[in-house]
């Protein structure tokens, strides 16, 4: 039968000698991990070098994505390192997990290049600065808003709201549509009886006006103005419109200048034309 007396005894002894250790492992863990997430967090905020290129918001973008990585890289090797410290402390003997994580590691290094190619291609796309949490992107042939990006992989949602789960190390060519600045550039077709020099005017009045609206002002930083003649289409002259817009708001900016250009044209007298064909009949003889 169990002694009571001697279990209790040895459990209490346990409690005060490994109990408090293990209660102490437990607190360390959790205070070195907030410390840790304080001071990478303080180190990356300082450590980022403001460009003249780019807005606050996109700054701030750049170092919670560089804080979010680096916080859970720590805290994973911290919790690791704890729990390898309690479960030693708990009379388990942890020499053959070591030997075990040294076969896993040769395991990896034969059958885990893939996934070693996408933490190393990880790495550079967040050292490198391609794009951070909140940019919209365009990888291998996927488009949409970063919502998340890890070291091995970049989650995207599409305007559809479909997630996107694209390995780092498949990202050969990544499009930034949304770093530190986006243009306005519409190509638009008006008559060949239009008047080049008032079609201008128009184009470049609408763009200056929007950019003094209270509404649009804080989003544009060039307006809207006429370019050039880009070509000759077979029913209409196409003309060319660029403006800078703040990241993010290229769209919204391109959909209000659109609308308000075709009121302008229509006040003006401007024709948009649309694409006609003339058919010759044979006449009877």
């Amino acid at each position: 039968m169990l002694d009571y007396p001697l279990f209790v005894q040895g459990f209490t002894q346990w409690l005060l000698e490994s109990g408090l250790r293990i209660l102490g492992v437990v607190v360390g863990v959790l205070i070195l991990k907030k410390v840790v997430d304080v001071f990478l967090e303080r180190s990356i905020r300082k450590l980022i070098k403001s460009s003249k290129f780019q807005t606050k918001d996109a700054e701030r973008k750049r170092e919670d994505t560089l804080i979010r990585i680096a916080s859970t890289t720590f805290d994973i090797l911290i919790l690791l390192v704890g729990g390898l410290i309690i479960l030693s402390e708990l009379g388990l003997d942890i020499t053959p997990l070591l030997a075990g994580a040294g076969i896993v590691g040769v395991a990896v290094g034969f059958g885990g290049q893939y996934l070693i190619r996408d933490l190393i291609a990880g790495t550079f796309i967040i050292l490198e600065n391609q794009y951070r949490v909140g940019d919209v992107v365009c990888i291998g042939g996927k488009c949409g808003l970063v919502e998340d990006i890890s070291l091995r992989t970049t989650i995207l949602r599409d305007l559809d709201g479909t997630v996107h789960f694209v390995p780092n190390g498949e990202v050969k060519v990544a499009s930034n549509l949304t770093k530190e600045y986006a243009r306005v550039n519409l190509d638009i077709g008006i008559s060949y009886d239009a008047d080049l020099e008032k079609v201008e005017k128009v184009v470049n009045k609408l763009g200056e006006e929007m950019a003094r609206d209270k509404a649009w002002k804080d989003k544009i930083l060039k307006p809207p103005a006429f370019v050039r003649v880009d070509e000759f289409a077979d029913s209409a002259v196409i003309i060319k419109i660029l403006g800078e817009t703040v990241a993010l708001t290229q769209w919204e900016v391109m959909g209000e200048f659109r609308k308000r250009l075709k009121i302008a044209f229509d006040k003006n007298g401007i024709e948009i034309p649309f694409p006609q064909r003339v058919v010759h009949q044979p006449q009877n003889k």
